[in-house]
């Protein structure tokens, strides 16, 4: 079990994850799919060519949020962490294209007790996602309710 849990946690930590991804059209395309999205800024070529800033297809950026999270949880929250409670402030100041890889940094900003649930505590993590040019493309906070260590 890699994950951490929750008194292993110190804030301003700082996971820089090894784990990256190159992108495809097949994975944007099926992603886009799957979610009954059928913007043509994610679909259709010839539209984005004529009609988008772009010039391209952009990655739908759900899919750069799900990539954004995901890639963290290998070294962060894998086998102890009891639910996600949520995201906020997800902010995308540049978009991912097809061929673009993405590697992920986390930062634990926040710990606190749970007040309800005794065996458990909450980080806050700032999730940043960038391309291979070292452009950030993504960012979130993420809470996650955490499983302490167990006693004994």
């Amino acid at each position: 079990m890699p994950g951490l849990y929750f008194e292993e946690f110190q804030v301003g930590q700082i996971f820089k994850h090894a784990l990256r991804r190159t992108l495809t059209e097949a994975d944007n395309t099926f992603f886009s799919a799957l979610t009954h999205n059928p913007a043509a800024l994610h679909l259709d070529e010839e539209y984005c060519r004529e009609h988008s800033e772009f010039g391209t297809r952009v990655v739908n950026s759900c899919l750069t949020l799900g990539m954004m999270v995901g890639i963290s949880v290998a070294d962060t929250t894998l086998g102890t962490t009891v639910a996600n409670l949520g995201w906020d402030e997800v902010r995308f100041p540049h978009p991912l294209f097809h061929g673009d890889t993405i590697r992920v940094e986390s930062e634990v900003l926040e710990l606190r007790e749970s007040k309800s649930r005794p065996d458990n505590g909450i980080v806050i993590f700032q999730h940043r996602a960038y391309n291979q040019k070292d452009v950030l493309v993504g960012t979130c906070k993420r809470s996650a309710l955490m499983l302490r260590k167990p006693k004994g």
